[in-house]
């Protein structure tokens, strides 16, 4: 995307007795600050990547600091200042080994001695910057994941005032603000999902930035920029480093910007003050399954690795987790198993029934359901979907032959809902209580626009309406009996039709009239737990059950 290139100044000397020569102009310099405080979970990721950024280390100077830890962020830190130490233009790391302040009530709490050490530490680090002359002062949290190594290229070359690059979270959190109230606290405007979501595409003027954000100290204005409130006069704002810092830039005439042209990479949503850190482990494997969503696994270098881990596996209660991957697909298994290591989940990988390798042989043992045409596309069955149909159906087979009780379904296009874990131990806990059950969607997609109301007692679960779907479904033994004694093999039509049926909330009467008993006691949990990792008409887009070939007309009304 960027390089080096970009940045090269070709100086042309016109002279009647000279050849035209070029002069290569070097990078700015960038002072690079991190405050880090109980971070040692985040800090092997954080640091791999910012090491890994594509930019001249001779041009960067590192500014650390630490304190009050009560974990292993101290050591990580100086293992890794110990390795980089010479790459960097310079490298100053200070720790301080006191483990909590006087007035706070745990690590999370922002107390007022912590604001204060805080806002010193931000300030001072703005002014080793304007002391030892650096171009721009990167000022940057630890629990940012550059995963775009041409970030600070890009921000550079943008040569913006104060710019920041948006930064997506497990939900919908960012670095910025699109909107401000009076008294200088945040407001949700109208404006803040579409630039989050990258409908729109740009740099934005906004009015604030933050957690990762470029200074450009070149200008005589940026010597106004503070994050103390007594060196603004007349300052009505609150006792806050960011708001502070906003403030300035706007009495200063300059203008902060967030961009959003590239995904540059992943931010953990702030703790409350009475959130613990294993919260904040639970938020930072929310941001690897995310970052999974997009393509390879966060980033770790090899000596920062030892300092990572992954949990150990269970079956989350259920008696077998089920994925369903084609062979063929084998760069969707290999993300899957990524986010089951996270999640610490003990899979077992079918194989599924790939529609293209079936032949006359393989469909001799399958009659069609008379007169069935695909809703939307108004065409029989394809080849995908009768492999989709015949893989869900060995799975059910198997959960009758071994006597499974509960058996959780997984396909292999699919991203976690944050918490993913926690909430599914609450919401099986509760269909223990509620007793009589079949399936419950994991994941759907909603066909008809009418209330689905809550299981009377429930806090998670709701009567499904008509769906579409087997992203993820939770199955019984009762239920898996039921779907095999309707025998469908005879009436063969999509998993995503079949299943409505037999909870009889097909809209199609013609079609249930072939399955006479509908009695699947079917459920949603409400919200969903799993989602497409793409949608219809999204770049990375792929459906191995819609392209494919269609059954031969003949083969349709067989019976």
């Amino acid at each position: 995307m960027w390089g080096l290139r970009k940045f090269r100044i070709i100086i042309l000397f016109y002279f009647s007795i000279f050849s035209v020569e070029s002069i290569e102009v070097k990078l700015p310099t960038v002072l690079i600050s991190v405050l880090a405080r109980n971070k040692a979970h985040t800090l092997p990721y954080f640091l791999s990547l910012l090491e890994r950024l594509h930019y001249p280390k001779n041009r960067i100077s590192l500014r650390i600091r630490s304190d009050h830890n009560i974990d292993k962020t101290a050591e990580i830190l100086q293992k890794w200042v110990n390795s980089i130490d010479t790459l960097y233009h310079s490298v100053d790391l200070k720790i301080i080994d006191d483990e909590s302040y006087t007035d706070e009530s745990g690590p999370s709490h922002w107390s007022q001695f912590r604001f204060d050490h805080v806002i010193s530490l931000r300030e001072d680090a703005l002014n080793h910057a304007r002391n030892i002359w650096a171009d721009y002062l990167l000022a940057i949290d630890c629990d940012v994941f550059l995963t775009n190594p041409d970030t600070l290229l890009y921000l550079v070359s943008k040569n913006l005032q104060i710019v920041a690059p948006m930064l997506r979270s497990d939900g919908l959190y960012s670095n910025f603000w699109y909107g401000m109230t009076e008294d200088y606290y945040y407001l949700r405007t109208d404006e803040y999902k579409p630039v989050y979501n990258r409908e729109k595409q740009g740099c934005f003027h906004v009015p604030m930035v933050h957690t990762c954000v470029l200074i450009d100290l070149r200008n005589h204005e940026s010597d106004r920029l503070t994050y103390v409130q007594e060196n603004l006069k007349n300052y009505n704002g609150p006792h806050d480093d960011i708001i502070t810092f906003a403030i300035s830039a706007n009495k200063s005439g300059i203008e902060m910007h967030l961009c959003n042209e590239y995904q540059f990479g992943f931010l953990t949503t702030p703790l409350e003050e009475f959130d613990t850190l294993i919260y904040d482990y639970h938020q930072l494997k929310n941001i690897k399954l995310e970052v999974l969503s997009y393509g390879e696994p966060l980033f770790v270098n090899e000596l920062l690795e030892e300092f990572t881990s992954i949990p150990e596996k269970d079956t989350l209660g259920f008696d077998k987790i089920y994925m369903i991957n084609l062979r063929r697909r084998p760069e969707r298994r290999k993300r899957m198993m990524h986010c089951f290591d996270e999640l610490g989940l003990d899979v077992s990988v079918l194989d599924a029934v790939d529609g293209k390798a079936l032949n006359e042989t393989a469909l001799k043992r399958i009659s069609f359901l008379p007169n069935y045409s695909d809703p939307y596309h108004k065409r029989p069955m394809t080849f995908g979907e009768i492999g989709c149909f015949l893989s869900h159906y060995q799975i059910w087979k198997e959960i009758v032959e071994n006597n499974y009780q509960s058996v959780l379904v997984l396909e292999d296009d699919i991203r976690f809902e944050p918490f993913f874990r926690p909430k599914v131990i609450n919401l099986m806990q509760e269909l223990k209580e509620l007793g009589n059950w079949d399936l419950v969607y994991f994941g759907r997609k909603r066909l008809q626009d009418v209330d689905e109301p809550w299981i009377p007692g429930s806090k998670y679960l709701v009567k499904v309406g008509y769906s579409y779907w087997t992203l993820g479904y939770v199955l019984s033994f009762q239920g898996a009996k039921k779907l095999l004694d309707a025998d469908p093999l005879s009436r063969l039509l999509p998993v995503d039709e079949y299943l409505p049926i037999l909870f009889d909330k097909h809209p199609t009467e013609k079609w249930k009239i072939h399955f006479p008993k509908r009695d699947l006691i079917a459920f949603s949990v409400a919200p969903l737990l799993v989602f497409p990792t793409h949608y219809t008409g999204e770049k990375g887009y792929i459906s191995d059950t819609e392209d494919s070939g269609i059954i031969a007309n003949e083969s349709k009304d067989e019976l």
